[in-house]
């Protein structure tokens, strides 16, 4: 191949790349809704939450026993709220409430996914938290991979009880630059999610979860975030697990949240 001919056909991969980014960072496998009676879950009921800037989220609530927080639940890229119902189980079964959103342009929201779409999902999220009438010293933010970037900046704005997080990206953008080395793809990404700029203003005690075999988010961009972040904190490092681990050890992770926020 000539050198021109490679150059026309970086810059071709380049453009497909920018193009598609949007639908590699928000993959939707999910394109049904389904009730949380489907997966198993008939105590949750479905709530509708209005952003500030007009969308409407679905969201599926667990109302916490006496005593006990309520975690809001933000999910992974793929799939919608429905696909993470082995996340809610043993926290319901230890009594936590469940607030579950479903992200703008996801099955049953309204509107299309962006960074500032999201974070501000995350916005209606902690307001309706607080509209059940749980104070904020009672609310856990927990979030998993694309998620943990939503849990962060909600965190980062708002006094809560603790923040849990599951295979977090210290940023989007470090996770693109890695995988799309051969591209100036730092530059180019349109969400990047710093949360490596949020994370310092957290306040709240932190537990990160990570598989040391994560191809997706590699655990090195989870310990970058850990190493930014404020005491108190934990690190749970599951050993030979892959990209969202934290269904391996939901048991130390509830005993976690149970001593964290005692009731």
């Amino acid at each position: 191949m000539g050198l021109s001919a490679f150059v026309l056909s970086y810059l071709a991969a380049l453009a497909a790349l920018m193009v598609a980014q949007r639908s590699l960072i928000y993959e939707r496998g999910e394109k049904g809704v389904q009730s949380a009676a489907d997966v198993g879950l008939p105590g949750m009921r479905e709530l509708r939450l209005r952003t500030t800037d007009g969308q409407q989220l679905r969201a599926w609530f667990q109302t916490p026993a006496a005593g006990r927080p309520l975690v809001v639940f933000f999910h992974g890229n793929g799939g919608s709220i429905a696909s993470f119902a082995d996340y809610y189980r043993p926290l319901i079964a230890d009594g936590d409430g469940v607030l579950a959103v479903e992200y703008r342009g996801y099955p049953g929201s309204t509107g299309s996914p962006t960074e500032t779409g999201l974070l501000t999902d995350g916005e209606a999220a902690y307001a309706e938290a607080l509209a059940l009438g749980v104070p904020s010293p009672r609310i856990v933010i927990m979030g998993v991979s694309l998620g943990s970037a939503v849990a962060v900046s909600v965190a980062a704005n708002h006094a809560v009880g603790a923040l849990v997080l599951d295979s977090p990206p210290s940023s989007a953008a470090d996770v693109a630059a890695a995988r799309y080395w051969m591209f100036p793809a730092r530059w180019l990404i349109l969400d990047p999610y710093r949360s490596d700029l949020r994370i310092g203003r957290v306040r709240a005690p932190l537990l990160i979860v990570h598989g040391d075999r994560d191809t997706v988010v590699p655990i090195r961009f989870g310990q970058k975030l850990y190493q930014l972040a404020n005491q108190p904190k934990r690190f749970i490092e599951v050993p030979g697990a892959q990209h969202m681990a934290m269904c391996l050890v939901m048991p130390s992770v509830v005993a976690w949240i149970d001593a964290t926020l005692p009731a």
